[in-house]
């Protein structure tokens, strides 16, 4: 399945963003490969001195980008494991401001960001390639809107992509 197959309607308006970063060939084995990898290979090629770094007051470190990337993730991921399930309960919205100072990301150490984002990205993995065709095909409700388990999925690759992004731009540049 690529993120062309995708509708509109499978999906908010405010997901275009992060819909729009997945490449347009890209199959979802590919997707969580490849965003994996390149995940892994940008934080590990950052010095420690940095990680705790913020581009600007109120902004978040870089060990918080991450920590946010793996929360976002476990989201999207419960989203499409309960559309895919045929749940009909509506699916609360995400207030991804709410959970970076819980998380403590800033006093875990890298290694163990990276592990919780293998492993998430694991299960993703496990449970994309579990579900049908059909299966992604399900709509539900999310913040009041329609969402497919696909859109979900894909939102979860276009999501890091854009973090990424912001990473290269505003933070610094990896070598």
């Amino acid at each position: 399945m690529k993120v062309t197959e995708l509708e509109t309607s499978e999906y908010n308006n405010y997901y275009q963003m992060y819909i729009e970063k997945v490449p347009k060939g890209v199959t979802f084995s590919e997707g969580f490969s490849k965003g994996s990898e390149a995940v892994l290979n940008y934080f590990k090629s950052l010095p420690d001195d940095k990680l705790n770094y913020s581009y600007a007051h109120g902004k978040w470190t870089i060990k918080e980008v991450l920590q946010h990337i793996v929360d976002t993730e476990r989201v999207f991921s419960y989203r499409c494991f309960s559309i895919a399930r045929q749940d009909k309960t509506p699916l609360p919205g995400f207030e991804q401001d709410d959970y970076v100072a819980p998380s403590k990301a800033n006093s875990k150490s890298i290694e163990d960001l990276i592990e919780e984002y293998e492993a998430v990205r694991k299960n993703s993995i496990i449970l994309v390639k579990s579900l049908s065709e059909a299966d992604l095909k399900c709509v539900g409700t999310v913040s009041g809107g329609n969402m497919s388990a696909r859109a979900a999925a894909f939102i979860i690759l276009g999501h890091e992509i854009h973090h990424l992004d912001v990473l290269k731009q505003r933070y610094f540049k990896s070598e």
